[in-house]
């Protein structure tokens, strides 16, 4: 149920502050020392990759979706905790995206790093990221609520 709740909160957050970045960042954009708030209409992937991809996009996020819905419901109990958190969280930012793409026909972006050279943004790609960074940890270090090491287990 926790994970669940993870996943709606994501979502709700993501679709609050693009609807937030669409009201106020489209004629007003932001622009700080260390971070920009501005709208970005964004048709491709990361770093502009695979511009006017719609459906493929559309696709492959429904794919992964599913099957990442499939394995982490038929394994949650016996999970540990971190990879559950792991894939609520790239479940929910995908869905934040795939919304977007589905209802928009484009992700709407809208947080830069004034400091540096990044692309733009969202709350979506943030929980993707936090999701994959937590998953790769999981990986790695394998050892998690008491359980052995999932590579341990494939000798």
């Amino acid at each position: 149920m926790i994970y669940t709740i993870l996943i709606i909160i994501g979502i709700i957050l993501d679709r609050f502050t693009k609807a937030y970045a669409i009201s106020h960042f489209i004629e007003n954009p932001v622009f700080t020392n260390f971070i920009n708030f501005l709208y970005v209409e964004n048709r491709g992937a990361a770093f502009g990759i695979l511009q006017n991809k719609r459906i493929f996009f559309l696709v492959l996020t429904l794919v992964v979706v599913i099957y990442l819905l499939y394995y982490f419901i038929r394994n949650i109990k016996s999970n540990p905790k971190l990879l559950n958190i792991s894939l609520s969280l790239i479940v929910s930012g995908a869905l934040g995206n795939f919304y977007d793409r589905l209802f928009h026909g484009f992700v709407v972006d809208f947080i830069e790093f004034s400091f540096f050279d990044f692309p733009v943004f969202n709350v979506a790609d943030i929980l993707v990221t936090t999701g994959s960074v937590l998953l790769i940890i999981f990986i790695i270090f394998g050892k998690m609520d008491g359980e052995e090491n999932v590579s341990s287990n494939r000798k």
